[in-house]
């Protein structure tokens, strides 16, 4: 079962001109870290539509990952216009993702 973590990456020039708030989400699907931590990510993120999640496989060398100094999956990073607002490793419960959006200030709508 694919996690849904893209292959495909974005350049690091695209992810720093993507506008509005953005999810940047560091994993590999075959991750278990990332499998108990993807029904938190999902449950957080579904209940602020405005904000657009990307979700990237990661891995030894990838540029993107390096570029943001990931080092555990799954990491999720908040950006808003480009920069990074706000970050959460490895998540163990919902309240974890819900409590880093607030306090980067995603409202999601």
């Amino acid at each position: 079962m694919s996690l849904g973590y893209e292959d495909e990456q974005p350049t690091r020039d695209a992810v720093d001109a993507m506008s509005g708030e953005v999810a940047l989400e560091f994993g590999a699907n075959w991750c278990g870290y990332c499998r108990a931590a993807k029904p938190h990510l999902d449950a957080a993120l579904d209940r602020r539509p405005g904000v657009r999640r990307v979700k990237v496989a990661d891995g030894k060398g990838l540029p993107l990952g390096r570029s943001f100094g990931v080092k555990l999956w799954p990491t999720l990073v908040l950006l808003r216009d480009g920069q990074e607002v706000g970050r959460v490793v490895r998540p163990t419960d919902r309240s974890d993702v819900t409590a880093a959006l607030d306090a980067a200030g995603f409202s999601g709508s």
